[in-house]
């Protein structure tokens, strides 16, 4: 299969991505639909295999893919497709970009450390969700260990591997697989029952759970010996030393929990999944230990707070996708929809119930709302059956969004919010939720403004109901504000950065990593409205918190350096912004991976920044590597890719190397316009470069036309009086100009100036 790279001619394999006891996991693409996934091959038999065994192999890859299509839930792994080709077991799934707890815990010294404590709590969170829903379907994992959990740099964690799951209605075949002598488990994390080949059920998996926690929250597990029997005995018969023992800063409440994970009884272990859920986020929302910072929402290679961070391509590199945030639902309420919700605010909620951190927001809400927490009158409890339903809805509507299908998310998001209005109230917590997923993939299709009168209406309600500086109220308002400055209203956005960054600072201090990341949006905004020295001033205080915090190489600390460098470019400071560019490159090339697309961004700007040095021989180098990368990884046609190549073709013409600088402009120019449309900015930025470079070749006659057809394209979308429509419009002046059309230059001229004025905020 490999010699032919490609599977039933669609799924085209490109690199080996890991390697396991089944198999090879490879980077491939799909060629059908385009986009990115991960292959998993199973081994082929050698000779001297034993063919039982290799029957036994092929039955539980099988199963894998039968158990692991079946589950639908962000914290686990998604399933495409699953086949044989060329007699090769394949499975296709999505593509994670992360790592596995284990690399985690290794870290790139291989020296394994515990997790920072509130990364074990975000784990435990998550990974008891997975498993909540996991058990609720009948499916056993039966292998958890630290290499089986994901943690992805879209803020989300997931498990992988379901090869020898169990359903709880196919015990037969369980029997079939353990009666060939293969291990069904990883010994430093099977329990006891595993272990005596006693019954396995759910607990089994809590138990395993247990293990992973204890490892991540002391860098070892529960009975870390050399012996693989001494290992068994300990699970079989040796209480394992508390946590607190190797780690003094653990939560009491999280010890509790591991050690209840592993009692040696199934039934003396927690009831099930749903209950660690409950127990973990109680546990969270308790009292902060003195000096300790939390963060919140969901982390994963990049932090919970910044993951999606909504702050424009030049702030991030990438739009990330975002997880659903912590189920609010308490103990026996059906799917968080008949709960009690009229009572005041948690005192530390992480994040608004939606589930995104915060972006953009419509206005801090009504006045004389903080603090009041109305009882309103609400309809009868839907049904556990109906509950049941809308939580379904409501997970499908995210899992699009995950897939990029924003449209069909935003409908879905729609339909479960007037579902909920009818049954709960419009005014209720998780009526406002599906309101505010539903703005958030309105945003994602290009429609702020409707998204911006939805987030608007979601963060009034929920500052009535909720108060003024709950943390829900706040994330619509900080989603609000995004929104405003999508749509160039960058005024009233900074008005209502500033009030959300006055709650956050009041509720969790300056150094709260929610706290941080407003006032990183506030900076980014600050530079839109063309302060430009503020801007820089809090940006660097900004990344100087975060890497107090979270460490100098963090990828949230690294956003924020990358906005500075930004905005030292803007300054003119550009011998600055190439040296902290180059910084954010190394670090994230380290951190985040070669092939990332925020490494490959700041490696962009680093050909900016040299171009605009004078240095274009350096820069042409630059941009044909990336261009070679980004070709590799994305494709030839993809957007990034056709950016490199337009910084190529200006640093051409820099060299004075215009007919070269011409015809790339020329090729990119005509890409853009099949793949982006003749109107986009991105195609009109290569004619006018077509423009610029026949002009350099004395060949105004030919540049009229092109400056003509860009400033009539961006008047029609942007605007008469758009900067970029005149800055069009006086490149036109200038043409006439060398045509000795003077008359008609200065009259453009004029009109420019009027239209300036004008238009002038």
């Amino acid at each position: 299969m490999a010699e032919s790279r490609l599977i039933q001619g669609r799924y085209r394999l490109l690199d080996v991505i890991g390697r396991g006891g089944m198999g090879e996991v490879w980077r491939a693409r799909d060629e059908s639909l385009g986009r990115r996934v991960a292959v998993k091959c199973l081994k082929p038999l050698a000779p001297q295999q034993d063919r039982s065994l290799a029957r036994v192999m092929r039955e539980r890859f099988r199963r894998e893919a039968r158990v692991a299509a079946s589950l639908q839930h962000r914290g686990i792994t998604v399933v495409h497709d699953f086949g044989e080709h060329d007699g090769v077991l394949y499975l296709v799934m999505e593509l994670l970009e992360g790592r596995n707890l284990s690399e985690v815990l290794a870290g790139a010294d291989r020296a394994r450390r515990p997790m920072p404590v509130t990364d074990v709590e975000e784990v435990a969170d998550q990974v008891a969700a997975a498993l909540a829903y996991t058990h609720e379907q009948g499916v056993v994992h039966r292998d958890l260990k630290p290499a089986n959990i994901m943690r992805l740099t879209d803020g989300t964690v997931k498990i992988c591997d379901f090869g020898i799951a169990r359903l709880g209605h196919d015990i037969g075949f369980t029997q079939r697989l353990t009666g060939t002598g293969i291990a069904m488990g990883t010994p430093h994390y099977m329990s006891p029952e595993q272990i005596s080949g006693g019954y396995v059920d759910h607990r089994s998996d809590l138990y395993s759970l247990g293990c992973v926690l204890y490892e991540i929250a002391t860098g070892a597990p529960p009975f870390d010996l050399q012996d693989a029997w001494a290992v068994l005995v300990g699970h079989r018969d040796t209480p394992p030393r508390p946590p607190r023992r190797h780690r003094a800063d653990l939560p009491p409440y999280l010890e509790r929990i591991i050690l209840d994970l592993l009692a040696k009884d199934p039934g003396a272990r927690l009831g099930d999944a749903r209950d660690l859920v409950h127990r973990i986020r109680a546990g969270r929302g308790g009292p902060w230990p003195a000096g300790t910072v939390r963060r919140a929402g969901r982390y994963s290679g990049l932090p919970p707070w910044a993951t999606g961070m909504t702050t424009g391509p030049k702030a991030t590199g990438t739009a990330g996708r975002l997880p659903l945030g912590p189920d609010p639902t308490p103990p026996g309420a059906a799917a968080g929809l008949s709960g009690p919700w009229t009572t005041a605010p948690p005192a530390a909620h992480p994040e608004g119930s939606g589930g995104r951190p915060a972006g953009g927001t419509t206005g801090p809400g009504p006045a004389g709302t903080a603090g009041t927490h109305r009882t309103a009158p609400r309809p009868p409890a839907p049904s556990a059956a109906v509950a049941a339903v809308l939580a379904s809805r409501h997970e499908a509507g995210l899992s699009l969004g995950r897939l990029g299908r924003w449209e069909e998310a935003a409908e879905v998001h729609r339909a479960v919010a007037a579902e909920r209005t009818r049954a709960l109230g419009r005014a209720h917590p998780d009526t406002l939720t599906s309101r505010y997923e539903a703005a958030f993939s309105l945003s994602r299709t290009g429609r702020p403004e409707a998204a911006l009168g939805e987030y608007g209406d979601v963060a009034a309600a929920r500052a009535r109901v909720l108060g003024a500086d709950h943390p829900d109220t706040l994330a619509a308002l900080q989603e609000t504000a995004f929104e405003l400055g999508r749509l160039g209203r960058h005024a009233e956005a900074h008005q209502v950065y500033s009030a959300v960054l006055a709650a956050r600072t009041r509720a969790m201090g300056p150094d709260h990593p929610d706290t941080l990341r407003c006032r990183h949006n506030l900076a980014f905004n600050l530079s839109r409205l063309g302060r430009l020295e503020d801007a820089c001033r809090m940006a660097a205080e900004v990344a100087e918190a975060r890497a107090r915090v979270l460490g100098a190489d963090h990828p949230d600390t690294l956003v924020t350096q990358y906005e500075v460098a930004y905005v030292l470019g803007l300054l003119g400071h550009w011998s600055k912004a190439l040296e902290t560019y180059r910084a954010v490159a190394g670090a994230r090339a380290r951190v985040l991976g070669p092939d990332h697309p925020d490494t490959f961004a700041a490696r962009y700007e680093i050909g900016i920044s040299l171009g605009r040095l004078g240095r274009s021989t350096e820069a042409l180098r630059l941009y044909q590597g990336l261009i070679d990368d980004r070709s590799r990884v994305d494709g030839p046609l993809a957007p990034e890719t056709l950016r490199a190549r337009h910084g190529l073709g200006v640093n051409l013409g820099r060299l004075g190397r215009w007919e070269e600088a011409l015809a790339e402009a020329r090729d990119v120019a005509a890409i853009r316009a099949r793949v982006l449309g003749p109107d986009h900015p991105d195609t009109l930025v290569s004619r006018r470069e077509v423009a610029v470079a026949l002009g350099w070749l004395g060949r105004w006659p030919d540049a009229l036309p092109e400056y003509r057809a860009v400033a009539a394209a961006r008047a029609r979308s942007l605007g008469t009086g758009h900067p970029d429509t005149l800055a069009a419009h006086n490149d036109e002046a200038h043409c006439l100009e060398q045509l000795g059309r003077g008359p008609e230059a200065v009259a453009l001229y004029r009109g420019v100036a009027a239209l300036r004025q004008r238009y002038a905020p």
